[in-house]
């Protein structure tokens, strides 16, 4: 009975201590380095794009591979073993009610030019200074819309119920924007701008893309307007092309 009840118990701290081992793997906060450290200008700018970059560049690998598998399908004219991808890039039905999975899954299974997520990455986070970007690793502006999924806005209209989001780390923080323009309805003109470049053998740019932000801010054309510029100064298009 005794060899039993330790048994027992051992079994349960084994359980306990994989479980832990498990919630730090998958959930502890990744904290990024602190930007305002470095002095405003060069040296902030490229520990800012060193730390960037690989991430850029991990995720643009994740989303290739995606569009390889997607390619390889519709080749097979197999659409029935694409849907766990559709369901992943939030394909529903009304997006297939006029063309079919395959020209939507192309459309939007797709890479996001280094130079524009740098670009976006510096300017919707202050350089990563700013207040959601140090406390909620948020570097894209990115709201959510349920109680307490992110940080409260100081100055959101008493009439407004969005927070910023609140990301485990600043590679989610990534991941969420990558999805978002590969998926919103918002960004059907950028998604347009890709699919034009792909049908022309043309580079995908951070340039060119900008052209399909305007609702991204308020700003509109003036927001991709800044993009650009920002892109040509910092001369971000070296970093399109993994190292």
């Amino acid at each position: 009975m005794t060899n039993t009840r330790t048994t027992t118990i051992a079994a349960l701290l084994a359980a306990l201590l994989i479980a832990v081992v498990v919630w730090f793997s998958f959930f502890s906060r990744v904290t990024p380095p602190d930007f305002s450290e470095f002095p405003a200008g060069p040296e902030r700018k490229q520990a800012f794009f060193g730390y960037f970059e690989p991430i850029v560049h991990e995720l643009n690998a994740e989303i290739a591979a995606d569009r390889t598998t997607v390619q390889e399908k519709c080749q097979a004219d197999n659409e029935p073993a694409l849907a766990a991808l559709a369901k992943k890039y939030r394909v529903d039905e009304t997006d297939t009610k006029a063309e079919s999975l395959c020209k939507v899954l192309l459309r939007r299974v797709d890479i996001v030019p280094a130079s524009l997520a740098l670009a976006q990455a510096a300017n919707e986070s202050a350089w990563g200074t700013s207040r959601f970007a140090r406390l909620g690793n948020n570097f894209f502006g990115q709201w959510c819309f349920v109680k307490g999924c992110g940080i409260v806005p100081n100055d959101r209209d008493q009439d407004k119920a969005h927070e910023v989001a609140d990301f485990r780390s600043p590679k989610d923080s990534v991941a969420s924007y990558m999805m978002n323009l590969n998926s919103h309805d918002a960004y059907k003109t950028l998604r347009n701008i890709r699919q034009s470049l792909r049908e022309k053998n043309a580079t995908v740019s951070g340039i060119e893309l900008s052209h399909g932000l305007n609702s991204y801010s308020e700003r509109g054309e003036e927001y991709g307007k800044e993009l650009r510029e920002m892109i040509r100064f910092n001369k971000l298009t070296q970093y399109d092309k993994p190292a």
